[in-house]
């Protein structure tokens, strides 16, 4: 199969786009991680599939694809390559749409300065829908939110330890964690262990926030099926969700992650958390996929 792609990127988590409208598509979670291989495919931290709409309140079916070729609920930062690219290829012609995916109905808006602000849905902060399993705990609580009890199992030369997490699903799941400096954060040693600690059912994404005042975050993320990304729209999203609920931020919040700067906005629970960021299309190009 020769594939047409565009290689894209918001705020540096960077993604494959294919238009599956245009030509036949059917990827099997091979052929994605394939794709996503730096050294042997094209590269990227998700792939990401515009379909025909599947329903009549929608304009077209956004699928994302990790690099491990999981098919996964949301991505936010995918969520506004989406919408530039079906605006750039002449697949919309209007600068608001809305989408479905496997969380649900998202409404993306393409502005004139050229950043997307994307409708993220309000928050689910009930831990059993996150889901997240608190059977024999007991959290503590700051502000408006539970932080919850996570202990992580011994690795080579580190001991067990405990950390106390914010869980929010943004349509998929996120642990948040405040921490003193991003940079000395230990998220390559503990990313792991939480996204695919056992009290997460569907794993989770491991978020690292620094708060430098009430209206800025710096923020890390190991991303479910990805490991760490430059950027994490959905995290960036958890991450001021978990900041406001415990008192300590106040919306907008700019949220500075590794590879750019997002605008999250929230007004309460029961409230959509609005993003707004860049989207950028780096380059075009077809590949033969192998057929596994």
């Amino acid at each position: 199969m020769n594939l047409i792609f565009t290689k894209m990127h918001g705020a540096g988590n960077d993604f494959i786009v294919i238009d599956a409208i245009n030509q036949s598509v059917r990827l099997t979670p091979a052929q994605c991680r394939f794709l996503a291989d730096r050294r042997f495919g094209i590269g990227a931290d998700q792939i990401l599939v515009v379909e025909k709409a599947d329903r009549t309140d929608v304009d077209f079916r956004y699928r994302i694809f990790n690099a491990d070729g999981s098919e996964v609920e949301q991505c936010g930062n995918g969520a506004r390559a989406f919408v530039k690219f079906v605006t750039e290829k002449g697949l919309a012609t209007q600068r608001r749409i809305t989408v479905s995916t496997l969380a649900g109905v998202i409404a993306l808006q393409l502005e004139d300065d050229g950043n997307v602000t994307v409708n993220m849905g309000a928050p689910i902060l009930e831990p059993e829908k996150v889901p997240f399993d608190t059977s024999g705990l007991r959290g503590k609580h700051e502000g408006e939110d539970t932080l919850w009890p996570l202990y992580l199992e011994p690795q080579p030369g580190r001991e067990g330890a405990t950390t106390y997490i914010s869980v929010v699903s943004m349509g998929n799941p996120h642990a948040v964690q405040v921490v003193k400096d991003v940079d000395t954060a230990p998220v390559a040693l503990e990313g792991p262990l939480i996204e695919q600690h056992r009290r997460f059912p569907a794993r989770v994404n491991a978020g690292f926030m620094q708060i430098l005042d009430r209206n800025t975050v710096r923020l890390r993320v190991y991303e479910r099926g990805a490991g760490e990304t430059l950027a994490c729209g959905t995290g960036a999203c958890a991450a001021v969700v978990a900041g406001i609920r415990r008192g300590r931020l106040d919306s907008p919040v700019r949220v500075e992650a590794r590879g750019g700067v997002l605008q999250i906005a929230w007004a309460g629970e029961g409230q959509p958390v609005m993003m707004s960021g860049p989207a950028v299309s780096v380059y075009e190009g077809r590949i033969d996929m192998p057929i596994v």
